[in-house]
């Protein structure tokens, strides 16, 4: 799909996924080929090609300084910014190509808990060098995915399908996600007229609103826009109780 989606002209500088994928071979060789970047997960136990031979990619973090770990966070997510720390380690055989250096550039990321020393490992590659900074901003990117799969499983049904055909479940499919899409705009769209106090409407708040409103307008005992300001209120503060926790300044928008 993703070489269809390439040939199609889609442009896509990075490509990121979890360990299943980060350990087919065929898929890195592929995306190196066409020249486009990734930050792939894998196991700790995951051989890397060294000076000395395949290594484990635990076996290399064991061997890193004090000194190599920065602390970058990956992006903000609902309890403030996703802080770790991160070490890389760079494991490119530098080449001549048309009597022009190879600027490719192949490492290992590993990502450390700053609490628990839990540690994770991503292999990666650009075609052309970039700050560890970037292959951080890449690896969060994959929380976002994720957490959209979920929303859309959540609030559109994207999982609900019951069905044994391909062009069903592609119909379904597509139904799903236009209406998590549609969820996502008008929450897009809703930031401009924030009020003080409260977060911006969210999706699960819209298609809440959007039930109770439209598909079942019976009469409430209670108003849903008031009880939707109220959800809203309380969910600032909590916000900002968790922002404050970790020590970092809440978002303007």
């Amino acid at each position: 799909m993703l070489s269809r989606a390439l040939a199609a002209g889609v442009p896509a500088r990075w490509v990121t996924a979890d360990e299943v994928y980060g350990a087919d071979p065929c898929l890195r060789a592929d995306l190196e080929i066409q020249r486009v970047g990734y930050v792939l997960a894998v196991g700790c136990d995951r051989r890397v090609p060294t000076a000395v031979g395949p290594v484990r990619v635990d076996v290399l973090a064991a061997g890193l300084d004090r000194w190599a770990w920065q602390r970058v966070s990956a992006g903000v997510g609902a309890k403030g910014p996703r802080i770790y720390e991160w070490a890389w380690i760079d494991h490119t055989e530098r080449r001549l190509r048309d009597d022009v250096l190879d600027t490719q550039q192949w490492t290992v990321l590993v990502r450390r808990h700053p609490h628990t020393g839990e540690l994770a490992f991503y292999r990666c590659y650009s075609p052309h060098p970039v700050p560890l900074r970037e292959l951080v901003r890449v690896a969060g990117c994959r929380w976002s995915i994720e957490e959209n799969f979920q929303t859309g499983k959540g609030l559109a049904g994207l999982d609900e399908h019951q069905l044994r055909r391909w062009i069903s479940w592609q119909r379904w499919t597509l139904l799903a996600m236009i209406a998590h899409a549609l969820l996502a705009v008008l929450a897009a769209s809703a930031h401009e007229g924030d009020i003080v106090g409260m977060i911006a409407l969210t999706c699960n708040e819209i298609r809440r609103l959007f039930t109770v409103l439209i598909v079942e307008p019976t009469r409430p005992v209670a108003c849903p826009l008031n009880w939707s300001a109220w959800r809203r209120r309380h969910q600032h503060r909590a916000k900002i109780s968790h922002y404050q926790r970790r020590g970092a300044e809440p978002p303007t928008t």
